[in-house]
């Protein structure tokens, strides 16, 4: 398996292999996880001062002087119902909708949330697919990976300035999630509004009252242990060992939550890795950690570019190191040495995503990346990422 920017392709720095064969298993977090068995090959990707990989492959390259400009392309979708986000995943995003979307968005609408076009998309980061927003302004979306291998769910996230937040892995995570939640707040007046809403789906993923039978009392302790792992779920059972004195169990909470096969392709669990070694005085293992970070996409980190720059020790090298490689010298130093075009230009594609994310401006880069994409031959992916309603 290569470590790639969505765990799968790389960035293409200097590069040196770990293979490691191991026996692992995946300890509980007050949760019961099978052993799990594993072989194998990772491809590290790293550069000197400027160490960056990362789960998806997304490059972009300067227009070539042959290019023909991409035009906003606009499919005929309807948007203002499921059939719309639907159509707009199989048309526009080109790749094959979850099952049961369109239960979740019954779900999202009953909860009091306005549904949202999937074109709607100004402003935002341009591999976000809208779902809905609530009252507070927070935006419900499907994450569209650009190079994600066949058969990977799009993962359902928060869209924020600086790029996403991870809320599930998949959309029947969530909707298990919700209504696990739903039913434990019964006691304070829930009626079911939300299981009714999610239809046959809900019937599938969760029986009405098994969070009572259950006799687990800590809400978040049932989710991890019967629904799966979610980023906040774990960042919080971190803080609550802290809470209760006990150190070494959130120092390994937060080791276990940057596995690599819990949430491919996100940089957050290093983050907050980084967050906690610096709260017990390892600033270097700490500095490590934010690093690795830095290996994913920026827009992953679930803050800004800035903060874990800061816990790495790095001041604009990075930054600078990536304009370096988007520049017309970087893009024919990397030609000569025998990188392919279209990896090169998904290489530049990734890293202006982390450009724009940096200070969230992502239409001053959007027709730089959808034209990378086109030269590496992913022409609906270039489409995708340029429409907008």
């Amino acid at each position: 398996m290569k470590l790639t920017y969505l765990c799968m392709y790389g960035r293409g720095y200097v590069t040196f292999d770990l293979v490691w064969l191991g026996v692992f298993i995946l300890f509980s977090l007050q949760t019961t996880i099978s052993p799990v068995i594993g072989v194998y090959t990772l491809t590290v990707h790293k550069y000197s001062s400027n160490m960056k990989a990362g789960l998806l492959g997304m490059l972009h390259s300067p227009p070539c002087a042959t290019s023909v400009p991409l035009r906003h392309v606009r499919a005929r979708v309807t948007c203002s119902s499921s059939s719309g986000h639907i159509s707009f995943i199989k048309d526009v995003a080109a790749t094959q909708p979850p099952e049961n979307l369109q239960h979740l968005l019954k779900m999202l609408q009953t909860r009091g949330e306005t549904i949202v076009s999937p074109g709607s998309r100004h402003g935002l980061i341009p591999l976000a697919i809208p779902l809905s927003e609530n009252m507070s302004g927070s935006m419900t979306a499907l994450l569209r990976w650009p190079t994600a291998p066949p058969g990977m769910e799009m993962p359902v996230v928060e869209v924020r300035k600086h790029g996403v937040w991870l809320l599930a892995n998949n959309v029947d995570q969530y909707i298990h999630r919700i209504l696990v939640e739903e039913d434990a707040d019964e006691s304070h007046g829930s009626d079911g509004e939300l299981f009714h809403a999610s239809s046959e789906a809900g019937k599938k993923l969760y029986t009405r009252g098994d969070f009572a039978e259950s006799k687990i009392s800590n809400l978040d302790g049932y989710l991890l242990k019967k629904v799966g792992l979610f980023p906040d779920l774990l960042e919080r059972k971190v803080m609550r060992h802290f809470e209760e004195g006990d150190q070494v169990s959130a120092l390994v909470t937060g080791e276990f939550y940057t596995k690599k096969d819990l949430f491919p392709g996100f940089g957050r669990p290093f983050v907050f890795n980084a967050e906690i070694l610096l709260k017990v005085g390892r600033a270097s293992e700490a500095k490590d950690s934010a690093r690795v970070a830095l290996k994913s996409p920026w827009w992953t980190l679930g803050c800004t570019y800035q903060d874990v720059a800061s816990i790495a020790q790095w001041e604009d090298e990075q930054i600078e190191y990536i304009k370096e490689k988007v520049s017309e010298e970087g893009r024919q130093e990397d030609l000569k040495k025998g990188k392919a075009l279209a990896q090169v230009a998904l290489d530049e594609a990734a890293f202006m995503l982390d450009l724009a994310s940096i200070d969230g401006t992502w239409g001053d880069y959007l027709d730089r990346i959808a034209e990378c994409y086109k030269e590496a031959g992913l022409g609906e992916i270039a489409n995708f990422i340029l429409y907008r309603d």
